[in-house]
C-alpha cells in the first residue's frame, strides 16, 4: 500500500476517534449551553463511549461479511450526521442522540485497521497497522489541543461542525482513492459472524493479548484522565489550553512507536511487547514527580505513549496474523478490552487523586503496567503450540468434515 494511502487511513482513524474525545476540553461550556448540570457533564463523554462499545459488538462483525471500503465510507457519513446533530442541538437530549450515533459509528476505526491489514502484503502488514493506528493516538491527543483552540475562536459547536465536514470529505476520498476490497466474502450471515466472536474468548493468544490491552489502557487512562487535576491545582495552576499542550508530548511518543509495526513484521512482536511494558512501568517514575517538575512529566508522557502504542501495534499484528479471514471481528473484540481498561483507569484515577493525591494515582498507573507485564511474562513461560490461523466459520454444507480434512493432511483428528 502506498504511503499516502496509509496516511489517508490514519486520518480516517484520527477524525473518527476525535468525535468521541472532542468533548473533554469543552465540557463546561457544552454543559452550560445545553442546560446540563455540572455533576452530569461527564455523561457527555460517556454517551459517546457507550455508543462505541455498542458499535464494537454490533457493527464491527459486518467487516468480515461485507465490502470494507464501502463500510468505511458509510460509517463516516453517519458519523458526520451525528456530529451535525450535536452542533445544531438546541437541547441536551438532541446533543446526546448525536453523540451516541457518532460513537456507535466511530468503530469505523476498527474496520479501517482491518481493511488496511487485508490489502497489505504479509511482509508489510505490521508497518501498515503501525502507521494507521498512529492516527488513533493523534485523534485522541490532538483533539485536546485543536478542540480548545476552535472553541475559543468560534464556540464549542464549531468543533462538531468541523468534524462533520472532515468526515464527509473523507468518506468521498475513501471511495475514490482507495483500492477495492477484493477479498473473498465469507459465506456466513451477520448472525453467524456475530456469534462466532464468542469462540475468540476461549483462545489463549487472544485472551493474553486482550488482558494485556486491558491493563495497558487502564494505565493510559490513569494518566490522561487524571493529570489535568494536579496541573490545574497549586503550585502550577495551568489553564485548559496550557494543559492541552502536553498532548503534543504524547504525540511525539506515540508517533515514534510507529516503527513497532516493522519490528512485528520481522517477528519481534513478543519481545517488543515485553520491553515496551517495562518502559511503561519506568515512565511512571517520572510522571509521579509531577508536583515537582513539569519537565519530568513531559518526559514520562513521551515514554508512556511510546510504550502504549508499541504494545498496541504488536497486539494487533499478532491477532490479525492469526485470524486473516476475520480481522474485523478479532480487532473489534480486542478493542472491548481497550475500552474497559480505559474506563477503569479514568474512573479510578480521579477517585484516588481526590482522596490521596497524585502519588496514589501514579502508583495505580504503575500497578496497571506491572499487571500487564506479569501477564506477558506468564504467557512466555507456558509451552506454546504451533500457531494455526483460524478461518472464518463456514456454512456446514460448504465445508468438508473435520475428520476428512485432517485425514487428508495426515493429522490425527482432534489435533490443531
Amino acid at each position: 500500500m502506498d504511503a499516502w494511502r496509509r496516511l489517508l487511513l490514519a486520518v480516517v482513524c484520527g477524525v473518527a476517534v476525535a468525535s468521541i474525545y472532542a468533548a473533554q476540553p469543552v465540557l463546561e461550556p457544552m454543559g452550560q449551553d445545553l442546560g446540563v448540570s455540572a455533576e452530569l457533564t461527564g455523561w457527555i463523554v460517556a454517551t459517546g463511549q457507550f455508543g462505541y462499545l455498542a458499535g464494537l459488538v454490533l457493527l464491527v462483525p459486518l467487516g468480515d461479511i461485507a465490502d470494507r471500503r464501502r463500510l468505511i465510507a458509510v460509517h463516516l457519513a453517519v458519523t458526520a450526521a451525528g456530529m451535525l446533530l450535536t452542533a445544531a442541538a438546541p437541547a441536551a437530549w438532541m446533543a446526546f442522540a448525536g453523540l451516541a450515533a457518532a460513537g456507535v459509528f466511530a468503530v469505523v476505526v476498527q474496520t479501517t485497521v482491518a481493511y488496511a491489514a487485508s490489502v497489505s502484503p504479509p511482509g508489510e502488514r505490521g508497518r501498515t497497522i503501525g502507521v494507521v493506528t498512529s492516527g488513533v493516538v493523534v485523534g485522541i491527543l490532538g483533539a485536546r489541543v485543536v478542540t480548545g483552540a476552535l472553541a475559543e475562536l468560534w464556540g464549542w459547536r464549531s468543533v462538531y461542525a468541523v468534524l462533520a465536514a472532515l468526515s464527509l470529505a473523507l468518506a468521498a476520498l475513501v471511495m475514490t482513492a482507495l483500492p477495492a476490497d477484493e477479498r473473498p466474502r465469507a459465506t456466513v450471515g451477520y448472525g453467524q459472524a456475530l456469534a462466532s466472536l464468542g469462540s475468540l474468548f476461549t483462545e489463549r493468544a487472544f485472551l493474553t493479548r486482550g488482558v494485556i490491552a486491558f491493563f495497558l489502557f487502564a494505565s493510559f487512562g490513569t494518566l490522561w484522565s487524571g493529570f489535568s487535576l494536579p496541573l490545574a491545582d497549586a503550585p502550577w495552576g495551568l489553564t485548559e489550553s496550557q494543559i492541552g499542550l502536553f498532548g503534543i508530548a504524547g504525540l511525539f511518543g506515540a508517533l515514534g512507536a510507529a516503527r513497532a509495526g516493522r519490528w512485528a513484521d520481522a517477528g519481534r512482536a513478543t519481545p517488543v511487547t515485553g520491553l515496551a511494558l517495562a518502559l511503561l512501568i519506568a515512565s511512571w517514575a517520572a510522571i509521579g514527580r509531577l508536583p515537582d517538575s513539569l519537565w519530568l512529566l513531559a518526559i514520562g508522557v513521551i515514554v508512556l505513549d511510546f510504550a502504549v502504542q508499541a504494545v498496541h501495534v504488536s497486539n494487533q499484528h499478532v491477532l490479525t496474523t492469526a485470524h486473516p479471514d476475520r480481522t474485523s471481528g478479532v480487532i473489534g473484540s480486542y478493542m472491548v478490552f481497550y475500552s474497559l481498561g480505559s474506563a477503569l483507569g479514568a474512573a479510578a484515577t480521579t477517585a484516588l487523586y481526590s482522596a490521596y493525591g497524585w502519588t496514589a494515582s501514579s502508583l495505580l498507573g504503575a500497578a496497571f503496567a506491572a499487571c500487564a507485564l506479569a501477564v506477558w511474562a506468564a504467557d512466555r513461560r507456558r509451552p506454546t503450540a504451533p500457531a494455526v490461523p483460524h478461518p472464518a466459520p463456514e456454512e456446514p454444507s460448504a465445508a468438508p468434515s473435520r475428520t476428512a480434512t485432517t485425514a487428508r493432511r495426515g493429522t490425527p483428528p482432534g489435533v490443531r
